[in-house]
C-alpha cells in the first residue's frame, strides 16, 4: 500500500507531528507499505529516508507567528505531486488549503481526512471562555463546523486520532467514520530509566531538597497549553508542600513565561530536549507529569509519561482525561488553577509506594505506535477491499 500524507504541520524542528510521521514511515516500511509525506518547506526538495519513505518539500511561505513551520499556498503543486506519485491512499489533517487540494484532486486514491487537532476548541473556545460555555461557543461558531462539513463531503472517510476528538466532532454534527488511537515508541520509555541522582540535581536547580516533589511540564509554549495556569497552581500547592516544576519546551510564549516565573524560586524552564534517551531519563526521574491543555486532542505526551512510570495531574476535559486512570492520576476542573493545585496536593498525599506501583503497572500496558500502525493499515486495507468489491458488483 502506498500512502501519501499531505501534511502542513510537518517540520524538521517540529514536535509531535514530526515524531509521529518519522516513526510511521519506518514502521510502514517494515510492514511492507510506503509512506510519502508532502510537506510545506522553505525550498523545493525531495528527502528520501534510508529506512523507507520520503518527503516531498513544496516551497512555501514561513508561518508568520511560528517560524518552525511553513504554510501551503500552492494547491496545483500538491495535485501535481499526487498525479506523479499515484498513491492508494491520500491523507491530510489540515482544514486549510490541503483539505481543498486533496478533496478536489481527481485521482483514484481513497481520500482520508485524519483529524489530529481541533481548531474550534483550541482557539475559539479558549478565546471566549470568560464569556461563554463551550457549547455556546460551538453553536456561535457553527459556521466553522459547516465549513468542515463542506470539504469533508469530498473525502471518503473521516478519521480521528482518538476517542476524545471523535466525540467533539460527533457532538457538533459531523460523521466520524473511525477513531484510531495513537501509540508511542515504547522502547524509549521505561520506569527503569529513573535516576535518583538526576532527580536530585533537577530538584537542586529548583532550590529544593531531595525530599521535595518534582513535577514535569512538557510541551510547546503556546497559549492553548495554559502554562500560566499550571504555574499558578504549582505556586499555590507550593505554599503547603515542597514542590518544584521543570518546564521543557519552546514557543511563542517563551519570554512571557520567563517573565512569569522570574520571581518563582522553585520553577525552572529548559529548552527542548531532542535526544530521545536523555528526555526519557528526565521523564522517568520526575515524580509526576502536569498538563494544562483542555484542547489536547489525544494526549501523546501523557502516554509517554505513563510509559515512563509517571503519575498524572491533568484537566478533566480533552485527550488527557481519556488516559487519566484514577489509580495513577488526579484530574481537576479544566482552566481552574485552584482545582489544579488541589489535585497536586491530593496526588502527593497518596502513599508513594502504592502510587508508583500503579504507575509502573500502567506503563506495561501502554499502546505502541506499532499497534497503531498495524490497526491503521488493516483499516485502510478493508476500505480498499470494500471499494474493489463494490466496483466489481
Amino acid at each position: 500500500m502506498r500512502i501519501v500524507d499531505v501534511n502542513e504541520y510537518y517540520s524538521p524542528t517540529g514536535g509531535g507531528v514530526r515524531t509521529y510521521l518519522d516513526r510511521k514511515m519506518s514502521l510502514m516500511a517494515e510492514l511492507g507499505h510506503e509512506l510519502i509525506v508532502i510537506a510545506a518547506g522553505r525550498k523545493e526538495a525531495v528527502e528520501r529516508r534510508p529506512d523507507g519513505g520520503c518527503i516531498y518539500w513544496i516551497k512555501s511561505p514561513i508561518l508568520m507567528w511560528d517560524h518552525n513551520y511553513c504554510i501551503f499556498t500552492n494547491g496545483p503543486r500538491i495535485r501535481e505531486l499526487l498525479d506523479q506519485i499515484q498513491p492508494d491512499i491520500v491523507e491530510t489533517s489540515s482544514p486549510q488549503l490541503p483539505a481543498w487540494a486533496v478533496g478536489g484532486w481527481r485521482g483514484d486514491a481513497l481520500k482520508i481526512f485524519f483529524a489530529h487537532n481541533d481548531n474550534l476548541g483550541a482557539y475559539f473556545v479558549r478565546w471566549l471562555e470568560d464569556f461563554a460555555t463551550t457549547e455556546q461557543v460551538e453553536r456561535l461558531f457553527g459556521i466553522y463546523t459547516y465549513y468542515m462539513a463542506s470539504f469533508l463531503k469530498k473525502f471518503d472517510v473521516f478519521v480521528t486520532n482518538g476517542p476524545n476528538l471523535a466525540k467533539r466532532h460527533a457532538r457538533r454534527g459531523l460523521r466520524v467514520d473511525a477513531s484510531m488511537p495513537l501509540g508511542i515508541e515504547r522502547g524509549y520509555f521505561s520506569p527503569d530509566l529513573r535516576d535518583e541522582r538526576l532527580r536530585e540535581a533537577l530538584l537542586e536547580q529548583c532550590g529544593l531538597p531531595r525530599e521535595a516533589h518534582l513535577l514535569l511540564g512538557l510541551g510547546r509554549h503556546h497559549a492553548e497549553k495554559r502554562w500560566p495556569m499550571v504555574i499558578d497552581a504549582v505556586e499555590a500547592a507550593g505554599a503547603e508542600i515542597p514542590v518544584g516544576l521543570i518546564l521543557i519546551g519552546d514557543g511563542i510564549q517563551r519570554r512571557k513565561l520567563e517573565r512569569r516565573i522570574a520571581e518563582s524560586p522553585h520553577i525552572r524552564m529548559f529548552r527542548p530536549v531532542y535526544d530521545r534517551m536523555r528526555l526519557s531519563r528526565i521523564m522517568a526521574s520526575c515524580d509526576a507529569l502536569i498538563h494544562g491543555s483542555d484542547a489536547e486532542p489525544f494526549g501523546l505526551v501523557g502516554t509517554e509519561a505513563i510509559a515512563s512510570g509517571l503519575p498524572l495531574v491533568v484537566p478533566d476535559e480533552g485527550g488527557m482525561s481519556e488516559i487519566a486512570d484514577p489509580l495513577f492520576a488526579e484530574t481537576y476542573r479544566a482552566r481552574d488553577a485552584r482545582s489544579c493545585a488541589e489535585a497536586i496536593l491530593r496526588l502527593f498525599a497518596r502513599e508513594p509506594a502504592i502510587l508508583r506501583a500503579a504507575a509502573r503497572h500502567a506503563a506495561a500496558k501502554v499502546r505502541t505506535d506499532r499497534d497503531h500502525t498495524i490497526a491503521l493499515m488493516a483499516y485502510y486495507q478493508r476500505l480498499l477491499d470494500q471499494r474493489r468489491q463494490s466496483r466489481a458488483a
